[in-house]
Parts: structure tokens; C-alpha cells; sequence
């Protein structure tokens, strides 16, 4: 009887320091991984658009309410765009004026017109050469006294004016025949240039009376309504991005070395029980002291670096809200102790 009594408190002793032994070898493991695991804490970055026209105009439809979700390129509003219709219109027929008048320097005279000026030159001709057979007739009946002086000068005169008009008209012949100049085909081509540039103009600003989600996001604000005639740059909507989820936090100076860009680590939030996997994606260069909103277990003196965690995961775009706080957990090696200073 005695022996059994010993024997089964033997065997409890036994089963105690097992159990012992197992739960401070647990604690240590733990221990361990907790140190191995750095927490830093933050809060998830608001990121906010404020949507407005680039044109002035008048509303005619807003397609989204507060707290819609919107798509990136979704249609959310538009002006009236009838008066940039017509602004394009103008633009249009004022660029194939300009098309049309560097088209015609181009091409030059048309062959009727290149005939009609050699035609021309014939005719001046002729007539110079019947004023210069009238002066010699009148300048040979001078010595006969069958003519005055004052006629001979008179056919002189009609004789060099019938010269000088045939070289204008061979110099009309040969300017049509060349074609217009190169300076006057340069200076076409600008006026097309400047017509097409604001065509495009036109087209920009008729695009313009459409606005556009850019990104995915959730309406937050909704400031005007159909019918409100609004000027450029007027906020129409406030667009909550909502994707990819960015987080804003902070890493003290003793723990630097233990974060870099693409480190990976995982986020929680108090209102929920699953991590998050995310990145870092930005390291801040420039030391700043703790901002009030971060809540950390060292002194609020302490310096610490602004950290940009990425989180790619649709999941934490519908759970974590904009403003959140958040503890982000990092697996890196502890940072090695500081050697106390030489006295």
C-alpha cells in the first residue's frame, strides 16, 4: 500500500514538472516572438478628390448620390454642351476655310487664267508695237511739215506707255506661271495650323462637359444639383478613394533599420480579428516627432519616421475606413542594443 502511495506521487511530481517545464518553454517561444515582432501603430490615410468642371456651364445631369460607390471613368455628371457644339462647329468650317486657301496656293492659277494673262501679253504687245509704227510715221512726216511736234511727242508717249504695259503683262504671265510664293504658302499653312489648334480646342472643351470618375471610390459629397449653373473649378462632387488602402505610420529611430521599401507586414484594426497583408512603400528621409495621433508605448519626444504602408486587397478597401487607427505588425529581427557611451 505503501509503495502505491509513493509510486502515484512520484508520478505526479513528474507530471508537474512537465507540465513546467512545457509551459515555460511556450512562454519563451512566445517571448521570443514577440520580440522578433515589431508593432508600429498609425491610422489609414484619407484620401479624398474634389471633382469639378474645367467649363463653366449649366448642369444638366448628376448621376451619383452620397454614399454610391463609383468606378474609375464612370460618368458622374454633365454640363449642357450644346453651346460647345456649336463653338466646335465654328471651329470646323474656320479650318476648311484656311484648308481651302492653302489648298488653292498650293495649286497656283488655273490653266484658264494662265491663258487668259498670255493672252494678255499679246495683246500689249500689239499695241506697243502699233504705237511705236505710229511715232515713226508722225517723226517722218516732220521735216514736211505734214506733222507738228507736239504730235510726234504725242505718240512717243502712247508709244512707252504701250511698252511699259506689255512687260507688266509679261510679268503677270510669268508670276502666274511660277505660282504664288513661298512665303505666302508658309504663312497658309500657319493659318491652318492656328485653325486646327483651335478646333482641338473646341474639342477639348466639349469633352470637358462630361466629368469623370478618376479612380474607384465612394461619394461623399454631392454639392450641386441639375439646373445650377456652375463656373470652372467648382466643386461638383467629393470622391473618397477607396483603392488601393493606404496607411500612414510611424517607426522610431531604434527600429529604422528593421523596415524597408516592400517589407511586408500585416495590419489589424480594433474592429476586427483579421490581418491584413500589406507592403512598405515609402520610407520618409526626414525625421519628425510623434504626431498626437499615434498612439505607441514610447515617449512622445522620441523622433520617428512617417512610413506609407500599401495594402492591394479589395477586402480592406470595404473594412478599413478612411481615418481608421490601425497596428501594423512587422516580422524583422530586433534591433541590436545600444552600446552604453565611453565615459
Amino acid at each position: 500500500m505503501k509503495r502505491t502511495r509513493l509510486a502515484a506521487a512520484t508520478l505526479a511530481t513528474l507530471v508537474v514538472a512537465v507540465v513546467a517545464v512545457g509551459a515555460a518553454w511556450m512562454w519563451m517561444q512566445r517571448a521570443g516572438a514577440d520580440e522578433r515582432t515589431l508593432r508600429l501603430y498609425g491610422n489609414v490615410d484619407i484620401r479624398e478628390v474634389q471633382l469639378a468642371f474645367r467649363q463653366p456651364g449649366r448642369i444638366a445631369q448628376m448621376a451619383f448620390d452620397e454614399g454610391d460607390a463609383v468606378s474609375a471613368g464612370a460618368r458622374m455628371a454633365a454640363l449642357d454642351a450644346r453651346p460647345y457644339e456649336e463653338a466646335l462647329a465654328a471651329a470646323a468650317a474656320t479650318e476648311r476655310v484656311a484648308q481651302a486657301e492653302l489648298d488653292k496656293l498650293r495649286r497656283g492659277l488655273r490653266p484658264q487664267e494662265i491663258v487668259q494673262a498670255r493672252e494678255a501679253v499679246n495683246k500689249a504687245q500689239a499695241a506697243a508695237r502699233e504705237a511705236e509704227r505710229n511715232h515713226a510715221r508722225l517723226s517722218e512726216l516732220l521735216p514736211s511739215g505734214a506733222s507738228s511736234q507736239r504730235s510726234v511727242d504725242a505718240a512717243a508717249a502712247a508709244r512707252d506707255q504701250a511698252l511699259a504695259g506689255a512687260k507688266a503683262a509679261q510679268a503677270a504671265l510669268s508670276q502666274a506661271q511660277e505660282g504664288f510664293r513661298r512665303e505666302d504658302i508658309a504663312a497658309g499653312e500657319a493659318r491652318v495650323a492656328a485653325a486646327q489648334a483651335a478646333r482641338a480646342q473646341a474639342a477639348t472643351a466639349l469633352a470637358d462637359t462630361e466629368l469623370r470618375a478618376p479612380s474607384s471610390g465612394t461619394v461623399i459629397l454631392r454639392a450641386r444639383e441639375p439646373g445650377s449653373m456652375v463656373g470652372s473649378q467648382s466643386t461638383v462632387y467629393g470622391l473618397s478613394l477607396d483603392f488601393p488602402v493606404y496607411v500612414r505610420a510611424y517607426v522610431g529611430e531604434r527600429d529604422l533599420g528593421r523596415i524597408a521599401p516592400g517589407t511586408p507586414v500585416r495590419v489589424r484594426s480594433d474592429s476586427s480579428s483579421h490581418a491584413y497583408v500589406g507592403q512598405v512603400g515609402f520610407v520618409s528621409p526626414r525625421a519628425e516627432f510623434t504626431p498626437k495621433t499615434v498612439e505607441t508605448t514610447d515617449l512622445r519626444t522620441d523622433l520617428v519616421y512617417r512610413l506609407r504602408i500599401v495594402i492591394a486587397d479589395k477586402q480592406a478597401a470595404a473594412a478599413l475606413r478612411q481615418g481608421m487607427p490601425v497596428t501594423v505588425e512587422v516580422d524583422a529581427p530586433p534591433a541590436p542594443a545600444r552600446q552604453p557611451r565611453a565615459s
